[in-house]
């Protein structure tokens, strides 16, 4: 998308306009949306975030730090699709907070806004980690981060009216600025489309379906369950008379099954930084785009 230089002016002025004193207090989920909440809040946010790229989403301990900084969130920006279901409901009930309960302006899901992938017809919990919402990991996809922002810059104007302005400003330069990179992108997907690989999760299915990667086997036969010796084998067997060309994992989950898969095969196991921090080069979003396109990009070498 070009923007005029009359349309940036525009978007620099309400930058400078003065900012309220009193910060919000943001409890963000996962890194994914504190980056977020740093692009469209900037200083006008304090934001905690209750996890890091090596730790799985999925599960948390809801300690007293944590309890503390939700206690005091004036919003609460998670991914929702049951992802957190394991904790968030525990940290929100001894939150003592209303401002920020389901149903309420401060509790904001990212996963509400987009369309979500592999919702499943029959909920079964002896399947392994199944959510009835769909795939939670929708973040890896730009084009969902480009909703989510607009969704959520219209909640930060909503719940801190008083720089409803800035807010609005800070969205409309961070929309430039993605749709400039996305293009970017886009102009690298063609070598990758129908890359062949094995994952660990389906962590990347947002992912692989924006590149169109081939992701032809998932190490955990049921989500959420360490694949058994048996489960790997089976694996092995499929996949030796046309290999893939690596293994994909996150920085939080076990690199041993992939590295067993790996080594027999005699791929690389390739950990994609899935979220900020996830490798030292990913400090925000845009790098984490950048990065993992260029993992790939390798597996052309």
């Amino acid at each position: 998308m070009k923007t005029t230089m009359k349309s940036r002016i525009t978007i620099l002025c309400a930058l400078l306009l003065p900012i309220s004193a009193n910060a919000l207090e943001v409890f963000a989920c996962e890194p994914e949306w504190g980056s977020l909440i740093e692009e469209l809040a900037g200083n006008i946010a304090a934001t905690t975030v209750a996890t890091t790229a090596f730790q799985d989403p999925h599960r948390l301990q809801a300690k007293p730090s944590l309890i503390a900084a939700i206690r005091d969130a004036d919003l609460v920006v998670c991914t929702g699709a049951d992802l957190e279901i394991g904790w968030l409901p525990l940290l929100l009930r001894r939150a003592g907070n209303a401002n920020i309960q389901v149903g309420k302006p401060g509790h904001f899901l990212a996963a509400n806004y987009v369309r979500k992938l592999e919702i499943p017809q029959v909920v079964d919990r002896s399947q392994g980690d199944i959510h009835p919402q769909g795939n939670p990991h929708v973040h890896l996809d730009p084009r969902n981060i480009r909703r989510i922002a607009t969704a959520l810059a219209e909640r930060l104007a909503e719940i801190d009216a008083e720089n409803a302005a800035l807010y609005e400003a800070r969205h409309a330069d961070f929309q430039i600025r993605w749709n400039e990179a996305m293009s970017a992108w886009e102009e690298r997907k063609p070598p990758i489309a129908g890359l062949q690989l094995a994952s660990h999760h389906r962590s990347f299915s947002y992912l692989s379906r924006w590149l169109g990667l081939d992701i032809v086997a998932t190490l955990e036969s049921k989500p959420g369950i360490p694949p058994s010796g048996a489960q790997l084998a089976a694996t092995l067997k499929t996949l030796s008379t046309m290999p893939p060309v690596g293994v994909i994992r996150t920085p939080y989950e076990n690199e041993k099954p992939s590295a067993w898969l790996s080594e027999r095969l005699n791929i690389p196991g390739l950990m994609l930084p899935y979220t900020i921090g996830g490798t030292a080069a990913v400090a925000d979003l845009f790098a984490l785009f950048d990065e993992t396109i260029r993992i790939l990009e390798e597996q052309l070498e």
